[in-house]
């Protein structure tokens, strides 16, 4: 594919690559992750948007984007692979682009294998552990509660007590900052009809552990989750995934559990547990302007495979 067919450009309106059907595209998401920009990818047979947080590069006047958190990708999925250098990106005035894929085959040639994703396909026979079961069993003995509550019908209760515990998980796992993302920010999401809030509620009446699960391109995602630190022991997680999986079912869709933190750490050993495949996740690390990367680069001293190098 040549340039000339091939080009980028950045618009400065978070509406274009919006899509109330595709939660990763939708209104009430790209808000809550602050999108600025859309890109727009204009090849001979198709046009390609995806949504952008466009950065300013330290002090200068240079640019840098990067997706929002999830799987965004490019929408629609072109009917096969393009070349990132056949594409023209000096109209969009970045310097790095960090582009997170849609799960499944990657649109752009020379994507990085990010992580492996776990997937609960009603397709396949369902898997499970023997001992999470028994747990699963237990924990509906002793009389907890499970909900799954579209998204704009939560409570204030609900999403608070989701709050709690999620902040809580973080807390105990050493997250980042940027993994804090709020009450607004949940509130946001949650106005989306394509999300669900699996609650596990305990017999105190406590919430326990719940997860957001969100509809977008085909598959259900099991989006972002916490177990209360008083309640741990009991593993109420379990109860939340297997509600879960069977409410995917119910829709006809996969479920994406995603993967760990690290290639086979505790969280990607939990989720392979209820997961019957598993599947490559993809991104893209695009140098739009190799000049000044280089010169940045440079000037930052950055050491490793972080990408974009500058910000190491």
């Amino acid at each position: 594919m040549s340039l000339s067919t091939a080009i980028a450009e950045l618009i400065a309106d978070r509406g274009e690559a919006a899509t109330s059907e595709e939660f990763f595209r939708s209104r009430p998401f790209l808000d809550a992750e602050g999108v600025t920009h859309t890109l727009r990818i204009e090849t001979e047979d198709a046009e390609l948007l995806a949504p952008l947080i466009v950065r300013p590069i330290g002090e200068g006047p240079e640019i840098d984007a990067i997706s929002p958190y999830g799987y965004p990708g490019l929408a629609p999925p072109p009917d096969s692979s393009i070349d990132p250098a056949s594409i023209d990106f000096a109209p969009t005035g970045l310097v790095s682009l960090f582009i997170r894929h849609i799960v499944g085959d990657p649109p752009l040639a020379g994507s990085s294998q990010r992580n492996v994703v776990q997937i609960a396909d009603q397709t396949s026979p369902p898997k499970s552990r023997m001992s999470d079961r028994q747990q699963i069993r237990k924990n509906l003995r002793r009389g907890y509660e499970l909900r799954i509550v579209p998204g704009p019908e939560t409570s204030p209760a609900e999403r608070a007590g989701f709050l709690a515990a999620y902040e809580q998980t973080m807390r105990r796992t050493n997250a980042a900052e940027r993994y804090f993302f709020g009450a607004a920010y949940f509130d946001r999401i949650l106005t989306s009809n394509q999300t669900w809030l699996a609650l596990a509620v305990a017999p105190s009446g406590e919430i326990a552990a719940a997860s957001i699960a969100a509809r977008s391109d085909g598959t259900l995602h099991y989006y972002l989750s916490g177990s209360a630190d008083a309640h741990l022991s009991d593993s109420p997680m379990k109860n939340v995934v297997a509600t879960l999986v069977e409410h995917a079912s119910k829709l006809g869709l996969p479920l994406n559990l995603g993967g760990g933190i690290q290639p086979g750490d505790p969280l990607e050993e939990f989720k392979r547990g209820f997961a019957n495949r598993e599947q490559p996740w993809h991104t893209s690390e695009i140098v739009c302007d190799s000049a000044t990367y280089e010169q940045l680069a440079r000037v930052h001293e950055s050491s490793g495979d972080f990408f974009p190098a500058y910000r190491a």
